[in-house]
């Protein structure tokens, strides 16, 4: 991803491509993860918090629309980075719920636009997003964990809790299942599924909708829907790792940790 840096790209939804970076088109912003597998490192974590400085200081009517430019929306965490930072791995993950938690509460309305593959840590960012829009012919999303023998932590065990229904949160932590696009919409883990090029126009249209409303209010009551799952996530004690719970995802990619 690169820097954050705010560019105005108006024009009608159906011809709008984001740029990486942030940029807008008109009340939405949009917020490019990158052309790569956008792994989630540092830096990632600091670029991602700096965008969502930029948009929350920014004056409403806003919104916020996430997406990647490549194939992927987001591999989840860099196991390549945490097995050559051991002593930055807790940090990592303590990052991660800590931008989740964030765009939990967000006081404006947030879509994730998922052109891709959207797996792990990926998929936990975009499920804290207010809704989420599909490509409809090609890309997962998965939670595999479990296929890495990987627990995650109760903060993200309610972030997924309060997203989804019950029975489809069991079987996405407990039996990895990847999701096509229709299999995602009818479980209501998405929204709503698009060709790739109307993903980030679905996305914004969904987001423009919702952008009128009282910044105060609507992350009031964010922040008091999903109270719990908020607790949790920032719950530090409970939500403790290092990168031992990592090491047999790591030797399954053949990387040592």
């Amino acid at each position: 991803m690169s820097d954050t840096g705010h560019t105005d790209r108006p024009g009608p939804l159906g011809s709008f491509t984001p740029m990486p970076g942030l940029g807008h088109d008109g009340d939405v912003h949009v917020l490019d993860l990158g052309p790569a597998e956008n792994r989630i490192d540092p830096d990632w974590i600091a670029r991602v918090s700096a965008a969502l400085d930029e948009v929350e200081a920014a004056p409403a009517p806003r919104a916020l629309v996430t997406t990647g430019s490549g194939k992927f929306f987001s591999l989840g965490l860099d196991l390549e980075w945490m097995a050559a930072n051991p002593d930055g791995a807790g940090e990592l993950v303590a990052s991660l719920h800590a931008v989740c938690a964030r765009m939990l509460e967000l006081p404006l309305p947030t879509v994730a636009a998922l052109p891709g593959h959207t797996f792990a840590g990926g998929a936990l960012f975009a499920l804290a997003h207010d809704y989420r829009v599909m490509r409809e012919d090609r890309g997962w999303f998965c939670l595999p964990e479990i296929d890495g023998a990987i627990a995650i932590t109760p903060g993200l065990i309610d972030l997924v809790r309060t997203r989804l229904a019950p029975q489809t949160a069991h079987e996405a932590l407990t039996a990895g299942r990847r999701y096509s696009a229709a299999e995602a919409a009818r479980e209501r883990i998405v929204d709503a599924v698009a060709p790739l090029d109307e993903v980030v126009p679905k996305a914004a249209e969904i987001a423009r909708g919702l952008s009128g409303k009282d910044p105060a209010t609507y992350g009031a009551m964010k922040a008091r829907l999903y109270r719990d799952a908020l607790a949790s996530l920032r719950d530090a004690d409970a939500n403790a790792a290092d990168v031992r719970m990592f090491r047999a995802a790591m030797a399954a990619m053949g990387i040592a940790g």
